[in-house]
């Protein structure tokens, strides 16, 4: 039996009690069970039962424009992760002129739904606006923008927001620091002088580092093991560590669970934020099986450390995944098919959250 876990802030202005007393309101919306079954609870309600964030990553284009995606998003998720609408690039495409209309849409929706939101990204090496990163700008102007930037972003949405990804994937894969404007210009202290420009901003959110390839125990997990322990021993703010789990089928690394507890050592949330389980297309049966028994080790991995407070999904359906453009000749990642059905990952999450075996619900 998994544990009461608390993953709320107190004084957000979106608390957990929120969360809980808006599933009930959610469930009628594009939630019906496929037939009548002794168990037809949503993943947000097993999920909600656990304290636990079940999340989605999500895109304000469906949100607005597709009933199904956006009556799914609410009724089995309690936590929203905007995929692009808060990356800098998004935000400020120019400089000093602002677009918030996409960010402000999933932050509004999750309120008007009861859910959290965790904030993606304010320091990532990738997409962003041309005006910065061919700007020609010195370090002590790249600093300036930088922590401007978080203050900006950060700063409106302080009190709405769970969590933030301040740093995206500051490593490479043998462990060494990622060539980017911002490492390029200031060096290694680029991160701690994020994650207190970030807390400054907004003094309630928590504060993560997030990145690829880290689930298991190798080259890359060790230096933001030793990032992270370094930067505590600092009093530098920093809360949670972020593993994206982008996985390929049959590849969830057997010491996954030993990994989160390392960091949760460290006083640390663990988070899964960016699940999904691609495969070479075309799927069979057997596949769809593999893949539901990845998904289920995931989520189980992450409940089984009290640490680890959630698992956001990369997506709901497999219409509009990112990894058919990213990795040619792959897709079927997430737990619902391109017209909604539930696959047997989806039954593999709500079982691996509390769910009877013999239940199914779309």
């Amino acid at each position: 039996m998994h544990r009461q876990r608390r993953v709320a802030a107190p004084g957000r202005a979106l608390r957990w009690g929120a969360v809980l007393a808006a599933a009930a309101a959610c469930l009628a919306m594009g939630a019906a069970p496929a037939s009548a079954q002794a168990d037809d609870r949503t993943l947000r309600e097993l999920a909600d039962a656990q304290g636990f964030r079940i999340g989605s990553g999500v895109e304000a284009w469906l949100i607005d424009g597709e009933q199904r995606y956006r009556d799914t998003s609410a009724a089995q998720f309690n936590s929203l992760t905007p995929g692009n609408e808060m990356k800098w690039g998004s935000v400020e495409p120019s400089r000093g002129q602002f677009n918030w209309s996409g960010a402000d849409t999933i932050v509004a929706t999750a309120q008007a739904n009861g859910q959290l939101v965790y904030g993606h990204t304010l320091v990532w090496h990738s997409q962003l606006p041309s005006w910065f990163s061919n700007g020609g700008f010195s370090p002590e102007e790249v600093r300036t923008l930088m922590t401007d930037h978080i203050a900006t972003t950060a700063g409106r949405y302080a009190g709405d927001i769970y969590a933030w990804d301040v740093v995206n994937e500051p490593f490479n894969e043998d462990g060494s620091m990622r060539s980017s404007i911002f490492y390029d210009n200031l060096g290694t202290g680029y991160i701690a002088e994020a994650l207190r420009a970030a807390r400054a901003a907004d003094p309630e959110a928590k504060l993560y580092l997030n990145d690829y390839n880290i689930e298991g125990i190798n080259a890359k997990s060790d230096a933001m093991y030793e990032l992270a322990r370094s930067l505590l021993e600092q009093g530098v703010p920093l809360d949670g560590i972020g593993l994206q789990s982008h996985l390929i089928l049959g590849q969830v690394p057997a010491d996954m669970q030993q990994n989160i507890q390392r960091f949760a050592d460290l006083g640390l949330e663990v988070t899964i934020t960016e699940l999904d389980v691609r495969i070479q297309l075309p799927a069979d049966q057997a596949e769809l099986a593999t893949q539901a028994e990845d998904y289920r080790k995931v989520v189980t991995a992450c409940l089984n450390v009290d640490g680890c407070t959630g698992v956001t999904i990369w997506g709901i359906t497999d219409a509009h995944s990112w990894i058919p453009d990213t990795f040619p000749g792959y897709g079927a990642a997430l737990p619902y098919d391109e017209n909604y059905a539930a696959k047997p990952a989806y039954q593999a999450t709500h079982e691996a959250l509390g769910g009877d075996p013999a239940a199914s619900r779309r």
